[in-house]
């Protein structure tokens, strides 16, 4: 699996734990939007789309199933969203 476009939207909003909404492609030809980049209390992390149950609950629509592929997408999602801070700040 390759990640082949990740396109970053920054939330400008002050105070917010969410920090960035994210697209990957992966393999030129499978899309998935909004993955969250959210500032924890020890960092950045990714939170892949969900949606709210009738009881309230949040479930994941779509998600990696094993570790080394939750990884690869966080950090290439995270690298993407850095990036795009760094060169949102140059234009400043």
């Amino acid at each position: 699996m390759n990640i082949t476009e990740i396109r970053v939207r920054l939330v400008k909003k002050e105070d917010s734990k969410l920090k960035a909404v994210a697209s990957i492609t992966i393999d030129e030809c499978f899309v998935i939007h909004d993955i969250k980049v959210i500032q924890g209390t020890e960092g950045l992390f990714i939170s892949m789309p969900s949606r709210k149950t009738p009881e309230g609950e949040y479930k994941d629509i779509v998600h990696p199933i094993n570790t080394e592929t939750r990884e690869s997408i966080s950090a290439q999602v995270i690298a993407a969203y850095e990036k795009q801070l760094s060169e949102e700040s140059k234009t400043e």
